[in-house]
C-alpha cells in the first residue's frame, strides 16, 4: 500500500485508506441538502462478520500491522462542501455510525457471532469525513438535532441500506420511513 500513493508524489502518512472486499460496481451514493448545504455519502457494504459491539467478543488481534482475512466491511465517506470543525467532523462519525446501526436493525441483520442479537456493524467498519474548505457557513455541530446531523444520518442510512441490497440482496421488510 505504501507504493502507490508514493508513485503518485503523495506521503503515505498524509492519506486514508479503506479496505474492503466488497465490489465496487456495488458502491452506493446518496445525496441530499439544504440550504445550501449539500451532503453525499459513499457506502459499500457487506455484513459476513457482522457484531453486535459490546456484547460479541473480537477474534481479531493485531500483530505488527497484520491481521488474518475478514469477510465483510460497511465503508462509508462522508462528503459535504461545508467547512467542518475538528469536532463537527469527529461527531459526523457518530452520527454516520448509529445511522449504519439504524440501516443494519431496519434490514435485520443479525450478528453473526450472535445470530439471536441485532449486529450494529462489522469489527471492521471505517468512516471518512471529507469537510468543505474555507467555505461558509463554519459548522461545528453535527448531531442528529441538527440539519447537518440529519443530512449525514439520512445519507449514511439510505447508502448503507442500498449498498447490503446491491452486494448481498438484503432489502427492507417494506417501504415504511426509507
Amino acid at each position: 500500500m505504501q507504493e502507490y500513493p508514493t508513485s503518485l508524489g503523495l506521503s503515505p502518512e498524509e492519506i486514508a485508506f479503506l479496505s474492503t472486499g466488497a465490489d465496487m460496481d456495488n458502491l452506493a451514493v446518496c445525496t441530499r441538502s439544504y440550504g445550501g448545504i449539500i451532503v453525499t455519502c459513499l457506502a459499500t457494504g457487506g455484513t459476513g462478520n457482522a457484531i453486535r459491539s459490546g456484547i460479541d467478543k473480537a477474534e481479531w488481534m493485531e500483530k505488527n500491522g497484520k491481521f488474518e482475512h475478514v469477510h465483510g466491511t460497511i465503508n462509508m465517506i462522508i462528503l459535504s462542501n461545508a467547512a467542518l470543525s475538528d469536532g463537527a467532523m469527529a461527531r459526523a462519525i457518530i452520527t454516520a455510525t448509529e445511522a449504519k446501526a439504524a440501516a443494519l436493525q431496519d434490514l435485520n441483520v443479525k450478528s453473526t457471532f450472535s445470530p439471536n442479537l441485532q449486529a450494529t456493524g462489522t469489527g471492521t467498519d471505517n468512516i471518512i469525513v471529507v469537510s468543505g474548505r474555507d467555505s461558509e457557513p463554519m459548522i461545528r455541530w453535527t448531531g442528529g438535532h441538527t440539519k447537518m446531523g440529519e443530512l449525514i444520518a439520512v445519507t449514511a442510512r439510505l447508502a448503507v441500506i442500498e449498498a447490503l441490497e446491491k452486494q448481498e440482496g438484503r432489502k427492507l421488510p417494506d417501504a415504511g420511513g426509507v
